[in-house]
């Protein structure tokens, strides 16, 4: 019940009533300073700042209380403590809106750092609503569904196409293709046979296969995910405050300076007033304010800043480690390549006969060529005979010729020899890092069509300029050898690290950290949420990346612009040298102020105004962030 009416009087609406008030009891103050008559206002027949007092005061004496009972040692002295003292200080003497003024500054940094360090939960449930509930046991002959946690290691478990693969397995019958994004974020789904593994929360596109299990519930590489996820999160610790940090003198010195104040000059309000400037408002104020300002002018960017830890650790990063799929490319296929072996058959004609051969297929490659001739105007017309083999290819007639569309397996299974040309032709093309679809007719191959993703224009771009930052740049993704190396060498990415899992992209970043360096992690999918967790920044791609990565990261750039990571480290030096800054402006005024407390000049009301004046310089000082010019 104390702590519910605690967290109310803490809140902004509560807080914005004190405010009302304290500013409402600053009148009186304001005419007696220009020779006028002070009184409360004839409508109130109390002094305002009690609101204040009430409202503000007790969650700053509950938390005071509540940091002595239960933190350790140095740490049970905070500035809610400091804070705390001057205000029962100030009420002592009568000084209403000096005790009401400190804590009511207090309250509005509290309120400027929670919200600077909110960060959403979100992302962990969509990433344990992938995990498969059921799955489908054979046993004895026949099929029965079971729930995911019956699954034991050995069982025989039958995957229908578009079913979601419910534990870690090896195929023992059947041939499919499997999409797998969302472990190794591979765009394309990857052809899978008999011998073959196949991961937990992964889906079976095409055909029937029967698999045996190996690993189960807490096992699966799916609940591995999960769990490096969460344990990543655990480790995020809220950026502390400094003024917290700083209270283990601060509290000692302020209430020995004022004893001696008190004691030297034989006048309580002296020792008072010093208790009130020496409160670390500014100082408490200098972190969240920069950080509000600083993430205002991102968003305006289209980068969202999800705390100030992020920011303040984006200045330090050395090293940014990129995933490929959706992040360095676009993550989306199109045919760059149609070579036709035949020479009586152009480009148009080989392009027209597959995509006429393969409009009936479900598989990413074939759409693509099928969009491709749609892009190009080249006739696609109806097919018969239709055929498919999974993860292999198909076969169809068109306009009276048997087209066979699929890989160098398939067409070797239906008898078609390739020549050593078509044979260098495809792996020049693989090195590429491209998909290649062969065309066959009458027994013989009439051509090939590759197919790629799509890099982003402005990739090579930022690469070269976050070089020019001194900053390492390494490539952790789940594709093959061969396309993470071109890809590479297309933006100037020299460290590449390819045919990763999740906890092999965590480890890679892990072992960058072991080394000292402050690591940057880019990504978009499902898999990359654990290597964003580990790193101590993590961007997303907002617009095409998974709703998991994006809870997942520190950032996220809302229009999937890569080009604005240069931007956001540049922001982050300017953020950290204008919280430093503000620091010490705020120490100097309160030292200052201290110096004049002690002589008299000031009184705690007038102290609590100079002290108020020191925080709006440092809000003032910060907000000049927003409007900085950094792109």
């Amino acid at each position: 019940m104390i702590k519910k009416i605690n967290d109310i009087l803490a809140g902004v609406p509560a807080t914005i009533v004190a405010g009302l008030f304290l500013l409402l009891d600053l009148i009186p103050h304001i005419i007696e300073k220009f020779g006028g008559s002070a009184a409360v206002p004839d409508f109130l027949p109390f002094d305002p700042a009690w609101v204040t007092v009430i409202i503000s005061g007790i969650p700053m004496l509950y938390l005071a209380i509540w940091r002595i009972i239960h933190n350790p040692g140095i740490r049970k002295i905070s500035s809610a403590l400091l804070i705390s003292i001057a205000m029962i200080a100030a009420i002592a003497i009568g000084d209403l809106f000096a005790a009401g003024e400190v804590a009511w500054i207090m309250a509005i940094g509290a309120i400027l750092e929670d919200m600077t360090t909110e960060r959403a939960k979100k992302g962990l449930k969509k990433l344990i609503s992938l995990a498969p509930t059921q799955g489908r046991r054979i046993a004895g002959g026949k099929e029965e569904m079971i729930p995911a946690e019956q699954i034991g290691a050995g069982d025989i478990l039958r995957i229908l196409p578009g079913e979601t693969i419910p534990v870690d397995g090896v195929i023992l019958d059947g041939e499919t293709s499997v999409d797998q994004s969302v472990m190794t974020g591979e765009s394309l789904p990857v052809d899978k046979t008999a011998g073959d593994g196949v991961y937990c929360g992964t889906i079976n596109r095409f055909g029937s296969i029967d698999i045996r299990a190996t690993k189960v519930g807490e096992d699966s590489s799916l609940q591995k995910l999960i769990r490096m996820v969460q344990e990543a999160e655990d480790k995020k610790a809220p950026m502390a405050r400094i003024a917290d940090t700083a209270a283990s003198w601060l509290v000692p010195a302020a209430l020995l300076i004022a004893v001696i104040a008190g004691i030297v000059t034989k006048d309580i309000v002296r020792a008072v007033t010093v208790l009130v400037v020496f409160c670390p408002c500014a100082l408490v104020l200098a972190t969240p304010t920069a950080i509000m300002a600083a993430i205002g002018q991102a968003t305006k960017h289209g980068v969202i800043i999800k705390s100030g830890e992020a920011l303040e650790k984006m200045g330090k990063v050395n090293t940014v480690a990129f995933d490929k799929t959706g992040t360095l490319t676009y993550g989306r296929l199109e045919v760059s390549d149609v070579i036709s072996f035949d020479p009586s058959m152009d480009e148009n004609t080989l392009l027209s006969l597959t995509a006429s051969a393969e409009s009936k297929s479900e598989h990413p490659l074939g759409k693509a060529i099928v969009a491709c001739a749609h892009t190009r105007s080249a006739a696609v017309v109806e097919s018969d005979g239709f055929r498919m083999t999974a993860g292999k290819g198909v076969c169809a007639e068109v306009a009276g010729k048997k087209l066979f569309c699929g890989s160098e397996n398939y067409l070797a299974e239906n008898g078609i020899a390739l020549p050593d040309t078509v044979k260098e032709t495809v792996e020049a093309l693989r090195m590429q890092g491209k998909a290649s679809v062969l065309a066959a007719e009458g027994g013989r191959c009439i051509g090939v069509l590759a197919m790629s993703d799509v890099l982003r224009p402005e990739a090579g771009e930022m690469v070269n300029r976050l070089h020019g930052m001194h900053t390492d740049i390494v490539l952790l993704t789940g594709d093959n050898q061969k396309t993470a190396d071109y890809f590479a060498g297309q933006v100037g990415i020299r460290q590449v690290r390819a045919q990763l899992l999740p906890e092999e992209k965590v480890t890679n970043i892990t072992a960058l950290q072991n080394e000292g360096k402050t690591v940057c992690m880019i990504g978009d999918g499902v898999n990359d949420a654990p290597a964003l967790k580990t790193a101590d920044v993590g961007v997303a791609m907002g617009g095409l990346g998974s709703d998991i990565a994006v809870e997942a990261a520190d950032v996220v750039l809302m229009r999937d612009d890569i080009s604005k990571l240069p931007y956001l480290k540049r922001l982050s030096d300017a953020t950290v040298r204008t919280i430093r800054f503000n620091i010490m402006l705020s120490m100097c005024i309160n030292i200052l102020a201290v110096v004049l407390s002690v002589l008299g000049v000031l009184t705690p009301t007038t102290g609590a105004l100079v002290h108020n004046a020191g925080s709006c310089f440092v809000v003032l000082i910060a907000a000049l962030l927003y409007d900085r010019k950094f792109v």
